[in-house]
């Protein structure tokens, strides 16, 4: 059984049916709180090491990284019998939208650190690193998070059921038939 259906399990009925209704959303959320660790951690260490006076440019590199692992667990296990296009053109139209998303997530950011002059000397240290967090990590994600949810359901994985979900045992064996290999397969 699925980490997600074994999670939904543990929850009292009520509440489960409507989590279990919208668990393509929570696979998207775990998704995305896998990335937002990702992001954050490569973002502090480019900011703190080589990049320490382009807080912009290492937030970029930090969700351009979170998004190449977005794309491969979302195709794989979010939005996994979801498709409807060729990989390489829904691949192009997920990195297309990831790169608005990622205009999106730096818009915050960019708007703190030279509109609005937070950061070092106007303000001390610690003002210039929570407004970038919250500027650049919170509302650039959830704006990002937003707009990514709508566009991949709509443009990169717009058919629900497109592709048949398999279990983990099943795998082997169509894969084996696709080959040809039926003999080892029985």
């Amino acid at each position: 059984m699925a980490l997600i259906e074994t999670t939904l399990n543990r929850i009292p009925e009520p509440l489960r049916s409507v989590l279990f209704k919208h668990r393509e959303l929570l696979k998207f959320a775990v998704v995305g709180g896998i990335c937002f660790v990702v992001t954050n951690v490569v973002n502090y260490a480019l900011k703190f090491t080589i990049l320490n006076e382009k807080p912009v440019t290492a937030l970029a590199i930090a969700v351009l990284i979170a998004t190449i692992v977005s794309y491969v667990l979302n195709r794989e296990w979010s939005f996994r019998t979801r498709g409807g296009r060729e990989r390489h053109h829904e691949a192009a139209l997920f990195f297309l939208i990831s790169g608005i998303g990622l205009a999106l997530n730096s818009l915050p950011l960019w708007v703190s650190r030279y509109m609005l002059h937070l950061e070092v000397p106007q303000v001390t240290l610690l003002v210039q690193e929570v407004s970038d967090f919250v500027a650049g990590i919170i509302i650039g994600t959830l704006l990002a998070m937003a707009f990514r949810l709508w566009a991949f359901k709509k443009w990169v994985f717009p058919q629900a059921g497109a592709r048949p979900r398999v279990v983990r045992g099943e795998r082997r064996a169509l894969r084996r038939a696709a080959r040809g290999d039926t003999e080892r397969a029985a």
